[in-house]
């Protein structure tokens, strides 16, 4: 209808996104010094892992609870989150899941 505004449009019915995109604004989450988009992760470990196996994910958090080890944080790229998998396996950790958290 003429004169409707949408939040998520502007006057001429641009998309606001792409505006911001335009105008250098980048969306709200961790990055990394380079400016890149950090994804945040969680790997569901079978088993109570012991300090000395969670020394070798720095980068993670972890808990344990109901016998599992949750380990979670940011991924910085696709290579980082296959590292940790490939780690995970040569420690000989189980993984039973493994899944991006929500920003």
């Amino acid at each position: 209808m003429p004169g409707d505004v949408s939040p998520l449009r502007g006057e001429a019915g641009r998309c606001a996104a792409a505006d911001d995109r335009r105008e250098g604004v980048q969306p709200a989450g961790p990055r990394t010094p380079g400016g890149e988009q950090l994804m945040r992760y969680e790997i569901r470990v079978e088993g109570h892992m012991s300090e000395t196996l969670t020394s070798a994910f720095p980068e993670l958090e972890h808990v344990v609870m109901s016998g599992q080890t949750i380990l979670f944080g940011s991924v910085v790229d696709e290579a980082h989150l296959y590292g940790l998998l490939a780690r995970c396996q040569s420690l000989g950790l189980r993984v039973l899941e493994m899944r991006q958290l929500p920003e």
